[in-house]
C-alpha cells in the first residue's frame, strides 16, 4: 500500500513567510494533483510553541542559520516560525488538506528540533508515524513538500531506515540550500537507497 506524505507546507515556508523557501507556493498545485494517485495521503505540520529552543530569538546574540550544539548534537537556529495556532503555521491556503487521512504535528516539544516526520532531532523520540503506517500496511512512501534538504531529506532517510521503499518527487519540492545542504542532502538520500526522481 502506497502513502503520499506531504511535508510542512505551511505559510512561513512559503513566500511572505518568515522562514520562506524560494518557489514553496510553486508546488501547491502539482502535490494537490498528485493526491489522487496514493491510497493515503499523510500531511506534516511543524508545529513549534513560541519559547521554541530552535529559534535564534531564545539564544542571546545569536542570529538565525548560526549553530549551536544542543545535547542531541549540532542545532540550526532559525527565524521563529510555524509558531502554534498562528497564520504562519497554517497549511498553504490552496493546499487540499480535505484529502489527508492524518495530519502529523512535529516540533511542538520545546527543548528539541524535529526535521524527520519519524523521530525528533535526537533520532530516538518517536512521532508515531511508523506505528500508524504498520497498522495500516503501509509499505511505500512518496515524499514531497518543503524543505527538500532538511525535513523532506530526513523523513525519508529515516523512512528507508525503517525498511519502507521511499521516493521523492524533487519536482514537488524547494530546498532552502543552506551552505550546501541541497547536494548533502541528496548524497545522504541516495547513500540511504532513496530514489530521487
Amino acid at each position: 500500500m502506497q502513502a503520499l506524505i506531504v511535508v510542512d507546507l505551511q505559510n512561513d515556508f512559503c513566500p511572505g513567510g518568515s522562514l520562506a523557501v524560494e518557489g514553496g507556493d510553486e508546488i501547491v498545485s502539482s502535490v494537490n494533483a498528485m493526491m489522487d494517485e496514493y491510497e493515503a495521503v499523510i500531511l506534516t505540520q511543524d508545529w513549534h510553541p513560541k519559547d521554541h529552543s530552535s529559534f535564534a530569538s531564545q539564544h542571546k546574540g545569536k542570529a538565525p542559520m548560526e549553530t549551536i550544539e544542543m545535547p542531541y548534537g549540532t542545532q540550526v537556529l532559525w527565524p521563529d516560525h510555524c509558531i502554534q495556532g498562528s497564520e504562519g503555521a497554517a497549511f498553504h491556503p490552496h493546499l487540499d488538506t480535505i484529502r489527508a487521512d492524518l495530519i502529523l504535528r512535529k516540533g511542538f516539544r520545546p527543548k528539541i528540533d524535529s526535521y524527520s516526520a519519524f523521530f525528533e532531532n535526537d533520532h530516538e523520540t518517536v512521532t508515531g508515524l511508523h506505528g500508524y503506517l504498520q497498522a495500516r500496511g503501509i509499505d511505500k512512501l512518496t515524499f514531497v513538500g518543503l524543505a527538500l534538504d532538511f525535513c523532506v531529506h530526513w523523513s525519508a532517510v529515516d523512512a528507508a531506515k525503517l525498511g519502507y521503499e521511499v521516493t521523492v518527487v524533487e519536482s514537488a519540492c524547494r530546498a532552502i540550500d543552506l551552505g550546501g545542504s541541497l547536494q548533502a542532502a541528496k548524497a545522504a538520500m541516495h547513500e540511504a537507497g532513496v530514489t530521487v526522481n
